[in-house]
Parts: structure tokens; C-alpha cells; sequence
């Protein structure tokens, strides 16, 4: 069956009333995390997890996909209203954004953002659509040994192609794996680091530390440091949301551009968005015959950063679906959401459920076209709501994110661990460390050790099984060479200061 025979055989389960009712749920709260700046799609995401345990995988998904790219939609608000960005994918649209707010050109500005991100994001969409599926059937050929050898590399990017320290992200990757043996061996039967506790038995669950490190964890941050939760909205009254003829024809390039540059940025591990907003941005800057009016409200400051981080929205599904991978910490919850309802992304994703497969991908497209019509029309709503005080906001969020997380089990255990799990998260944040590692380790860790075990069950115990398969050989060799370049590199720029500084 082709690309275009299958979406039209499995559109109609996108397209249910239930369906586009949750897509349209999704969205509308992914504009609203981005327009309200502290918690973030990944906090939204894991805060939500609980709700979704009780739905159809395609509808649990659709509506976590939609609050992921509808955040990057609603992040550009705030950048451009009072210069805070919403996602850290929407820093760059602070310095463009917001003087052209000042400007009198708020409306322009919101305008291309959403425009270009609905054209970025429907275009990767069709990407996504052409891609993963040849993706899926050439990794159906791997075996246990390259499925551990992808999954010790993709770990390995995961973790040290981020932002931040390289040091810091490692020892978070290998506390998340270690997380991730907590509970009974499924070969052995044996407890493991369970101290003895029933609560243990399970294991330490995925959306508890989601919900504590990414949504208490944020809140706590916020709550801590006063200054996060001060906010001068742009008294400017927000008119014409049409750019005019000028600001079309610069902003066409950067579009297209983007489109491109976000989507491929999208596919690779850790952080793609906010990479490729700051590629796009600095490609535009570089290409401009005035690149002095960068920083100053240039359009196309704007419309290249804001059509690149949504067009990796859509990129990032491509390793999680074809492969089994996350390509960021929203697809590692995603890949734990859909393992919850019992299905595992990877090479047999596509031939097992096409249905839940080109469901998400028909509900993207839809997701967009609700994004535009919200964004637009209701800016004066988001505006609004950018005055509603933390005070009244985050006591709602913890309310709600305790209840959903007793409803999981009515147990307080439970609690305790996402107490927990909320302030590791606060602390994580102040000592700089990144937990999306982490949380790449708990979901990885199970699959790592699955693999790993198959594969000598496959040898009879010989671990040389890695080194004669040519595609494990070559994963192993790649993830062994970003390893020490991570040791080595800074140690090869540190003595290049050196020498420097001794002429």
C-alpha cells in the first residue's frame, strides 16, 4: 500500500469527533503552556500523562502531540509581548520580536509567527509523512545486537548533543538508567533496588518523575525566584495581524528556509527546536544585506526562528515513531506514553498499528490548521491571559497534578515519589543539571537491557556478537567516537587558549 492509499484508508480514525475533539484540546492547551511562561510543553505534557491512561492510544497521543506544537506556536506570544519567551525555543524572537512591539508592529509580528509556523509545521508534516515509513522497512533488518548498538548511540546523543555541561548530562543519563532497573527482573524474577518496599515491585514509573522534575519541579523554580513571575505586558493596542507587502517579501525566504532547516534539525537528537530557531536566525542574519537591523525589529528575525522550531516539532516524530528513539524529552514522554497503553514505537510500529501510525500524522495536519485559527483571531484572549497572576495559576496545577497522579493507583507512595521527584527537579534546576537525560535513561533503560540480553541468549553469552555484525559494529564505533570526542574536545580547545594566551 502507498504513502497517499494509506492516509486515506486511516485519515477517518484522525478524524472522529472524539478525535479532533482532543486535538483541538491539545492544541488549544499547547497555545496556552507557551503563552503562560513557566511551565513548558514537557511540564504540561507529564501533568497530563495521568489523564491519558484512561484513553485510545490514537487519542492519548493526539492530544500529547498537540500540547507539544502548540506550545511552539504560543512561546513566540510572550517573546513578542513582553520580551519572555514562553519555550526556550522562542528566545531568539525576543530580540526582533518585542522591538517590533515597541514599534507599533505587535500585530505584524504575531501575524508571520503564526502564519510561519503553520506553513513550517504542515510542510515537516509531509516530511514526516514521506520519511518514516522507507525508514521503518530498512530497520526492520535489525536484529537484538543493532538494536542495542542504535539504542547505546542514540543515548549517547541524546545526552551529549544537548545544551549545558557534557559532564552533567552523563551522570543524569546513568542515573536514569539505573532508575530504570528499579523493580522485579522480568527474566530472573528477582527484586531489584527495591529496598523492600511493595510500591517498589513495579518499578519507579515514568510519568511520576515526569510530573515531579518537569511540572512541580518548574513550579517550585518559579515560585522560588520572584522575578520569574513578574510581567510588563505591552500596553500597544495589537492591530493589523497581516504583514504588508514589504514584510511579505522579507519574510518569504526565511519561511522557506526554515522550513528546511527546522525539519532536518528536528530528526537529530537533543534539542532541535531551540537549535535550529538559533541556526535559522543566524543563516538570516548572514544572508541579509542589512544585517545591522537584526536585534532591532527585523521581520525576518522573526519569521525564520519561528517557522524552524515548529517545522522540528514534526521532524522529532520521525526517529521516535520509525526507530523507537525520542529526539527530545517530549518524545521520550511520548514513546513512555504509548509503551503505558502497550504499544512500542520502531521498525514494526508501521506494520503492527498503521491505523495509531498515520492517525497521529492526519491529526498534525489538522493540528496545524486549528493553530492558525487560534492564534490569530484570539490573540486579545492570550494577551489577557498573560495577566493572570502565578498566584492563583500554580496552586490549580499542583491541585491538579496530585489528583491525577492518586488516580494512577490511590496510592500514597505515589505521592511521595512525585514530592520528590518535584524537588530533585528544583534542585536540578539550580545546580544546572538537565534532566531530560534522565528521563531518557528510565525510558531507554528496559529496552537497552532487553537487547542486550537477546543478543547473548542469540551468542550463547559471547559478547562478540557486536563486533560481527557490521551494522551493531558500526553504531558501537560511532557512539564510542562521541564519546571520548566529548572528553577529548574540551581538552583540545582549553590547550589551543592556552597557546593563545602564552603569544
Amino acid at each position: 500500500m502507498d504513502t497517499f492509499s494509506a492516509v486515506a484508508q486511516y485519515a477517518l480514525v484522525a478524524l472522529t469527533a472524539e478525535n479532533l475533539m482532543f486535538c483541538l484540546t491539545g492544541v488549544f492547551i499547547g497555545t496556552l503552556v507557551g503563552v503562560l511562561p513557566g511551565l513548558g510543553p514537557v511540564g504540561a505534557i507529564s501533568l497530563l500523562l495521568p489523564v491519558t491512561f484512561q484513553l485510545q492510544p490514537a487519542s492519548a497521543i493526539i492530544l500529547l502531540a498537540g500540547i507539544y506544537y502548540g506550545a511552539q506556536y504560543g512561546g513566540s506570544t510572550t517573546s513578542i509581548l513582553i520580551r519572555i519567551p514562553g519555550e526556550a525555543s522562542s528566545v531568539i524572537t525576543c530580540l526582533d520580536g518585542y522591538k517590533m512591539a515597541l514599534k507599533g508592529r505587535a500585530g505584524a509580528a504575531l501575524g508571520i509567527s503564526a502564519i510561519g509556523s503553520f506553513i513550517g509545521g504542515t510542510f515537516a508534516v509531509v516530511g514526516l509523512m514521506l520519511l518514516a515509513p522507507p525508514l521503518s522497512k530498512l530497520a526492520i533488518a535489525f536484529g537484538p545486537p543493532e538494536y542495542f548498538a542504535l539504542l547505546v548511540l542514540g543515548l549517547l546523543l541524546l545526552a551529549f548533543l544537548g545544551t549545558g555541561s557534557r559532564s552533567k548530562a552523563g551522570i543524569m543519563a546513568v542515573v536514569g538508567l539505573m532508575i530504570g532497573t528499579v523493580g522485579v527482573d522480568m527474566t530472573t524474577g528477582e527484586r531489584r533496588f527495591t529496598a523492600g518496599s511493595l510500591s517498589l515491585m513495579d518499578g519507579i514509573s515514568m510519568a511520576l518523575l515526569a510530573i515531579g522534575i518537569f511540572g512541580l519541579g518548574e513550579i517550585i523554580s518559579t515560585i522560588a525566584d520572584r522575578s520569574r513571575g513578574m510581567r510588563d505586558v505591552i500596553k500597544t493596542k495589537i492591530s493589523n495581524l497581516l504583514p504588508n507587502s514589504e514584510e511579505w517579501r522579507r519574510s518569504i525566504g526565511p519561511i522557506g528556509r526554515g522550513t528546511i532547516l527546522g525539519f532536518a534539525l528536528g530528526i537529530l537528537p537533543g534539542g532541535g527546536a531551540v537549535i535550529s530557531s538559533f541556526a535559522s536566525y543566524a543563516i538570516e542574519k548572514r544572508r541579509s544585506k542589512h544585517p545591522e537591523q537584526f536585534g532591532e525589529g527585523a521581520i525576518e528575525g522573526v519569521a525564520g526562528p519561528e517557522t524552524a522550531n515548529n517545522a522540528a516539532t514534526a521532524g522529532a516524530f520521525i526517529p521516535l515513531l520509525s526507530l523507537g528513539l525520542p529526539a527530545n524529552a517530549v518524545m521520550a514522554i511520548l514513546l513512555g506514553a504509548l509503551q503505558i497503553h502497550g504499544v512500542q514505537p520502531g521498525p514494526l510500529f508501521l506494520n503492527q498499528h498503521p491505523d495509531l501510525f498515520w492517525a497521529i500524522i492526519v491529526s498534525m495536519y489538522v493540528g496545524n490548521v486549528m493553530l492558525l485559527v487560534l492564534n490569530l483571531p484570539l490573540v486579545g484572549i492570550w494577551v489577557q491571559l498573560l495577566r493572570v497572576p502565578y498566584d492563583l495559576l500554580f496552586p490549580l496545577i499542583i491541585t491538579f497534578a496530585v489528583i491525577g497522579t492518586f488516580s494512577l493507583s490511590g496510592s500514597t507512595a505515589d505521592l511521595v515519589i512525585m514530592g520528590i521527584a518535584g524537588l530533585a527537579g528544583y534542585w536540578f534546576q539550580k545546580l544546572s543539571y538537565d534532566p531530560a537525560p534522565l528521563i531518557f535513561g528510565v525510558v531507554l533503560s528496559p529496552l537497552l537491557e532487553n537487547a542486550f540480553r537477546q543478543s547473548l541468549i542469540l551468542s550463547d553469552g559471547s559478547i562478540g556478537i557486536f563486533l560481527e555484525r557490521p551494522i551493531a559494529l558500526t553504531f558501537l564505533i560511532v557512539a564510542i567516537l562521541s564519546f571520548t570526542s566529548v572528553i577529548w574536545w574540551p581538552l583540545v580547545e582549553r590547550l589551543r587558549a592556552t597557546r593563545s594566551a602564552a603569544r
